[in-house]
């Protein structure tokens, strides 16, 4: 293949506002505060550690050891928390929700991103230390979509009922799920590792929560990661500041709809609330809802004052969690961080959120868009040099990817666009000619031109599927191999399991996303088995 991969804007996969962030448009620079290069980097970690102070650390290391008390940590990752404690150690982070065995492959590609990234900043800044994080999204509640994941095509479902914080849900009936994937993946060699992982995970620990951090610190944890869960009274407490502004002046539901009007020209990926809090536990997590001077708990009985929600708040921080709107402000008060990295659709509700962190006097983070990358096979590869395409012909949606092909392989010119331009020249002359007369005739002359030249396109049309349908074997084949490396028309990366692949190459597949995926290239990058 000609190249191993394409521009992020050149793919046809992100959202406008996306491409326009990649490009730095200027209508765009005040909603973000520094662009993603290595050299920003550097007034970010200055600005990060003149805010960031040495209680907050203490406070975060205390809850990371917490939280690894109990699970075999790496030396990296293990140096990576003792670290955090100095005040030139920073982080670079990341958050995905707790999906079943990772779920689709962007949690990899992610995690990579983040790790990546860290790996350049210390080469770019050697007296500065930093450290990828994982953050869990053990406080959302959307169980439906993360309680699957799809393994060749197949989707595999843990079907039960969920409520409250997803992080706290109990693993029991996991292994009915097992037994259903153990019967998928055959009994190599790869195949029992992730039989092994899976049942350890899952079956040996029993929270959603507890199985991720497992999973997670298995795949990544010799390379340094930490993983967090922010679901904690401790980290909590940090931030009850910000969540009683929250309550009582509601600031980012006034900030953020100023930044939205600046949107405007964009499709709005989120729209604050009045107040953007909910309230917890273990089965519970319902918004918190201002009324008639009471703070009401949505769907619920529940109901405070003034005083005793702020009471409540001081007591027991834990009660209290952030959504979407607040989540990213909440990470940054208590992580020393430098670079959030996300999808799309992600880093565009951050952008809806500088000014309501400007208000706040809090340090916004350079925002960074994660890798992407279409894993391939060498039969995939040769396949498309047989049939002359490049990986941006393959990125190309069905119906012009096979009307260029159709037009390539014809022996003749199908497109019209020369006797459309000779009709044009031949009506310029009757145009004049009608201006010289009256606007009945005028009139005429336009119409007599949209007809004739409505007929060209009509005949291209049939000639291009006459074309298809004169090509259709080798169409097919194209549509074959697109169809396997976009199932269902979409992005590998957003359905399939790392383990259908890990099947077939093994720590292989670890290791060529390690090598080949740069975080600051802004490119989908395609990795080839």
């Amino acid at each position: 293949m000609p190249t191993d991969c394409i521009s992020y804007q050149d793919s046809g996969y992100f959202i406008p506002l996306m491409n326009d962030y990649l490009n730095q448009k200027p209508e765009l620079k005040t909603l973000y505060h520094r662009f993603p290069t290595l050299e920003n980097f550097e007034k970010q970690f200055q600005e990060k550690q003149s805010q960031f102070t040495q209680e907050h650390r203490s406070v975060l290391v205390a809850a990371l050891k917490k939280q690894y008390a109990n699970i075999e940590t790496s030396k990296r990752t293990a140096q990576n928390i003792d670290a955090l404690l100095q005040p030139d150690t920073f982080t670079v982070t990341t958050g995905h929700q707790l999906n079943l065995f990772t779920g689709p492959l962007y949690f990899l590609y992610k995690i990579i991103s983040t790790i990546n990234l860290t790996n350049e900043l210390k080469a770019k800044y050697p007296n500065q230390h930093f450290v990828p994080v994982y953050w869990m999204a053990t406080e959302d509640h959307d169980f439906d979509e993360i309680n699957y994941f799809t393994f060749k095509g197949k989707k595999i479902r843990w079907n039960v009922s969920s409520s409250g914080p997803v992080g706290r849900h109990s693993t029991q009936g996991l292994d009915q799920v097992f037994k259903v994937f153990e019967k998928e993946i055959g009994n190599s060699t790869n195949a029992q590792f992730i039989k092994n992982l899976f049942e350890s995970a899952y079956l040996k620990h029993n929270t959603l929560t507890e199985a991720t951090r497992y999973l997670a610190n298995v795949l990544f944890g010799a390379s340094g990661l930490v993983i967090l869960d922010a679901d904690d009274a401790a980290l909590k407490r940090a931030f009850i500041p910000f969540v009683k502004q929250e309550l009582l002046q509601q600031t980012s539901h006034r900030e953020v709809l100023t930044t939205i009007e600046k949107l405007k020209n964009y499709s709005i990926q989120v729209n604050p609330r009045d107040i953007n809090l909910f309230y917890i536990e273990d089965n519970l997590r319902e918004r918190i809802i201002l009324e008639n001077g009471k703070y009401k708990v949505n769907a619920t009985s529940l109901e405070f004052s003034e005083a005793e929600i702020i009471e409540i708040l001081e007591q027991h921080p834990e009660k209290f969690s952030p959504n979407v709107m607040l989540r990213p402000l909440y990470q940054e008060v208590i992580l020393p961080n430098l670079c959030y990295i996300g999808g799309g659709g992600e880093l565009a509700y951050w952008l809806e959120l500088k000014s309501f962190f400007e208000a706040v006097a809090v340090p916004f983070p350079i925002l960074l868009l994660r890798n992407s990358a279409l894993l391939a096979t060498q039969k995939q590869a040769e396949k498309a040099d047989k049939l002359g395409l490049t990986w941006k012909d393959l990125f190309s949606k069905q119906a012009d990817l096979t009307n260029r092909r159709a037009a390539l392989l014809s022996e003749f010119p199908i497109d019209l666009s020369i006797q459309k331009d000779h009709l044009k020249n031949q009506f310029h002359y009757l145009h004049i000619l009608a201006n010289q007369t009256d606007k009945s005739f005028s009139g005429a002359v336009k119409a007599q031109e949209a007809k004739q030249i409505k007929g060209l396109e009509h005949l291209e049309k049939r000639l291009l599927k006459a074309q298809k349908r004169k090509y259709e074997h080798e169409l097919e084949r194209i549509l074959d191999l697109q169809h396997s490396l976009f199932p269902n028309g979409g992005l590998q990366e957003r359905q399939a399991n790392f383990s259908e692949f890990y099947i077939e190459n093994g720590d292989a597949l670890l290791k060529k996303m390690f090598s080949e995926l740069k975080p600051l290239e802004h490119e989908f990058t395609i990795l080839v088995f």
